[in-house]
């Protein structure tokens, strides 16, 4: 080589070493197997349902970006959740778009964001990649808010964002409203938001949405995943409009696709269906929940979501044992130490829980 040829570099010396660090957040393969390892709505449409749907998303202009039908989709999730007076609504491409934005709008020099662990993954990925620091605040051992530490932590840290999942993931349980209502004073006093985030409320025996426009500093989130439409991708923002005019500056240009936003139209119109599959859910739920207390190596916690967190000797062997019998869930005993030899159970139909629970009577 000349000595006054450039020396070559890799194009990967140009991202940020802390990505190359990173791992892809990973989906399992499910390819052939009993899908419960990701809080999916298990139902599906009835066949004349699906048909209508599918005449509705053939008439779509997808030649043109999304308009007006944007609007008129704010429109039906405002009233459909019962957005309280003086608050907006924004869409996001998923609760994981809304939670980036969330990063980057708070995103001042020395900005933290807290919440408790185990939770979310994506509230400490997206403070990582926008470059802020996170504050994991551990639960108790029964996953309940250590309420002492988080007002600690506030103290602290002075979060511009705790986050509280109501219900959480993966634990699935509704934490005290008390604790939650001291956190949220904490919070505001400080000048920080509080969002507080309902992916699971279909399924859960309370919400927080009556209660919300008592304050200015809360945001409440939710998404159309778990109603049923995961593969939709849609996420909503709810919160004082002032508070989420300045966050939807950050939006993305037609974040919502025409066939997305039609989708979502077509099930609010139809939420009957889907309120009765969340029924059938919340069913199963219980019944699986009791065949679970008749395993004496299983150790279960209550859910108000669509999944059952348990404890089994190893989890490992479980996972595997499991997936070997053809039922795919989710191994989380890597995630904290709190969840230590934990097995993350989604509620699937009638069939799949049985077949679920008999893959894990048989791999324990």
């Amino acid at each position: 080589m000349n000595a006054t040829e450039p020396i070559a570099k890799s194009p990967l010396q140009r991202i940020r070493a802390d990505v190359q660090g990173m791992h892809a957040y990973a989906v399992q393969d499910s390819r052939g197997l009993v899908k419960l390892d990701a809080m999916e709505n298990p139902f599906g449409l009835p066949p004349a349902l699906q048909a209508e749907l599918g005449r509705r998303l053939g008439a779509v202009a997808v030649n043109r970006y999304p308009g007006e039908r944007i609007a008129d989709l704010q429109r039906a999730l405002a009233a459909h959740a019962g957005l309280p007076e003086g608050f907006a609504l924004m869409l996001g491409n998923g609760s994981d778009e809304l939670i980036s934005l969330l990063a980057m709008a708070c995103d001042l020099p020395g900005a933290t964001i807290l919440a408790p662990v185990p939770g979310f993954v994506m509230y400490a990925m997206s403070a990582q990649l926008q470059g802020l620091a996170f504050v994991g605040v551990p639960l108790t051992a029964d996953f309940e808010l250590d309420e002492a530490a988080m007002l600690a932590a506030i103290a602290k840290e002075r979060p511009a964002i705790v986050y509280l999942a109501y219900p959480n993931n993966p634990t699935a349980n509704l934490w005290d409203d008390a604790v939650i209502d001291r956190i949220i004073e904490a919070q505001g006093a400080q000048g920080g938001l509080v969002v507080i985030d309902e992916a699971y409320q279909p399924f859960a025996a309370r919400s927080y949405i009556d209660r919300v426009a008592k304050y200015g500093h809360v945001l409440l989130m939710r998404t159309l995943s778990k109603f049923g439409l995961a593969g939709a991708r849609l996420g909503y923002l709810m919160g004082p409009a002032a508070l989420v005019a300045e966050i939807d500056k950050l939006r993305p240009p037609y974040n919502i696709s025409v066939l997305n936003c039609e989708c979502a139209l077509f099930a609010l119109e139809h939420a009957e269906v889907f309120a009765h599959q969340a029924r059938t859910i919340r069913e199963q739920r219980a019944w699986i929940f009791e065949a679970l207390a008749r395993l004496p190596a299983v150790k279960s916690w209550p859910s108000q979501a669509n999944m059952i967190l348990v404890r089994v000797p190893d989890a490992s062997k479980a996972f595997e044992g499991m997936k070997a019998r053809g039922v795919l869930v989710k191994n989380i005993s890597k995630m904290h130490p709190l969840l230590a030899n934990c097995l993350r159970l989604t509620v699937g139909t009638p069939d799949e829980n049985r077949q679920m629970l008999a893959a894990l009577e048989q791999s324990l």
